[in-house]
Formats: C-alpha cells, structure tokens, sequence
C-alpha cells in the first residue's frame, strides 16, 4: 500500500510566500532551505509573476543576465523583467539575495533558480493552452 501524498498547496497559498526570505535563506544556508527555495519558492515565483503578466522568457533572460553578470549587477537594473509592479518584485528577489552571493557559484544557484521559475511559468502556460480548447486560447 502506498502511503497518501500530503496535501498540496493552492496556487493563492504559494503566493502569499516570502520569496525574498526563501531566497535569503535558500541561497545563505543551503540544505533544507535550498530545497524549499527550489520547491514552493519557484512555483510561488511562477504563480506570482504569471499573475503579473510576466512570459517565461523573461525570467529565462534575467538568468542569463544574473549568469553573465552576477545577482548583484542584476538587483540593480531598472527593469529586470517587462512591468513596473514586477519588476520591483524582482528587484528585491533579487537585492535580498545580493548581499549572501560571494561567488560565482552563488551567481549559479540564483541562475538556476530562476530557471527553474521560467520553467514552471512555461508549463503553466502549456497546461493552459491545452486545457482551454481550440478557439478559446
């Protein structure tokens, strides 16, 4: 017999998550705090910038950014993704996390992660699309 799954969160729950103190503590302790960044932090991202408007290939382009120039090059650009509301949620995901990446390895860990976030964000989308049916998408 397979033991039962705990219950899942709804999308209004995982929005209401501090990413910014997932990011402090996932990126600064690693461990336990890592997975849950990885885990609820990346779909609380996701539902919340889906919200926002914000298309996967945005996030998908700030990675490459924190990738080629660092979290802290990227907490300081002026629109890190499309949107005034957004991108001042981004910003501070991203000036949270800032101060604890010390390497380029931790420039990584925040790349990946945001990955991660437009990976969900294009699932979420996909599921959409197929689940609307022709003429309504």
């Amino acid at each position: 017999m397979h033991p039962t799954p705990p219950p899942g969160k709804t999308d209004d729950e995982l929005a209401t998550l501090d990413v910014a103190a997932l990011l402090r503590y996932g990126i600064g302790f690693g461990g336990s705090h890592r997975t849950t960044l990885f885990g609820d932090g990346a779909v609380s991202a996701a539902v919340v910038l889906d919200r926002q408007g914000v298309l996967p290939r945005a996030v998908a382009f700030l990675a490459a950014v924190v990738r080629s120039g660092g979290t802290g090059y990227a907490a300081t650009l002026p629109e890190p993704v499309p949107g005034d509301a957004a991108s001042q949620l981004v910003r501070g995901w991203l000036q949270s996390a800032a101060p604890l990446v010390r390497t380029v390895d931790g420039d990584q860990d925040v790349a990946r992660w945001l990955e991660s976030v437009a990976a969900l964000m294009a699932l979420r989308l996909t599921y959409r699309a197929r689940t609307a049916g022709p003429g309504t998408g």
